[in-house]
């Protein structure tokens, strides 16, 4: 049976993810919110599953994976689970933890991009806090971008294994993901990434690399990836952007 994949429609988010995984490996999957109501997908099915008052093991929010009968929650839970499955973990179970750890960075750079353009609340509108959302713009560019990325690209030179991956020598999730976070800048953030690959080269390569992957370009270039826009996480709001030091 393909996996399905819960989350809501018309956005990337952190759906995407997740998404990069099933996409490199080809697995096949359902991207349930994005289906017809009339094939019991849709949003409405998703918000089924979470408000269900039979289910043993609801999820709090999506993205959530099926798999048969299993309900996978959060972005790196489900990558622990399918990493192996689709062939983008490390056989080494000790490697596993490093690579869910890795992942799980990638969760903290995740939440404070969000941060960027909802500083206050997330019940509030963007032009409800745009004043704060600028003072949080400029640090994460400033301290935080440098911060996460320094580390980043410390991984990648010290893997003894490869410089384009971040576990081991072959590709896993944490590099698809590290992918995604950089694509993601890149649209947020165009002034403040421009010098981006002569600061971190290693992670400039890694991005590049992945999106070589046939799989991966194959469907970067396809209408089943759902374009940046200012309702994900990353968004291009100009008045936040500005260069790197």
């Amino acid at each position: 049976m393909p996996y399905e994949l819960y989350y809501w429609d018309g956005l990337q988010g952190r759906g995407e993810f997740v998404r990069l995984a099933l996409e490199d490996a080809g697995a096949e999957y359902i991207d349930v919110a994005r289906g017809a109501k009339k094939d019991g997908l849709g949003t409405e099915a998703m918000m089924k599953v979470m408000n269900s008052k039979t289910e043993a093991h609801i999820p709090f929010a999506p993205p959530f994976l099926k798999d048969g009968e299993l309900i996978v929650p959060h972005v790196a839970n489900i990558l622990l689970y399918l990493g192996p499955k689709l062939g983008l973990a490390p056989k080494s179970e000790n490697l596993r933890y490093v690579a869910h750890g890795l992942q799980l960075t990638i969760a903290d750079v995740v939440a404070e991009v969000h941060d960027t353009h909802h500083p206050l609340a997330t019940d509030l509108y963007y032009e409800d806090q745009k004043d704060a959302a600028k003072i949080r713009s400029q640090n994460f560019i400033e301290a935080r971008i440098p911060k996460f990325f320094g580390y980043f690209e410390r991984v990648l030179r010290q893997n003894p294994d490869g410089d384009t991956h971040m576990v081991g020598k072959a590709t896993t999730y944490v590099d698809l993901s590290l992918f995604q976070l950089v694509d993601g800048l890149q649209y947020a953030f165009p002034r403040a990434m421009r010098k981006f690959g002569k600061h971190y080269p290693r992670v400039a390569a890694l991005h590049d690399a992945v999106l070589e992957r046939p799989n991966i370009a194959l469907y970067v270039d396809s209408e089943r990836r759902i374009p940046f826009n200012e309702s994900g996480i990353f968004r291009h709001y100009p008045e936040l952007d500005q260069d790197a030091k």
